[in-house]
């Protein structure tokens, strides 16, 4: 589970939109720029070239 602290500063590194926390997949999710982003051990993967497409 991310600190809803950290969920509240981060934003997607590629077009610096709003991230949805999906607990259940352990990933971050732009809408915008439709990639998710992996959270390994509690530590979200910010890496647009590790990125995955939704």
């Amino acid at each position: 589970m991310l600190d809803p602290q950290l969920l509240e500063i981060l934003v997607c590194p590629k077009c610096k939109g709003e991230l949805e926390y999906r607990p259940q997949e352990n990933e971050l999710v732009c809408l915008h720029c439709r990639l998710r982003y992996e959270v390994r051990d509690d530590i979200p993967i910010m890496l647009v070239d590790e990125a995955k497409p939704l």
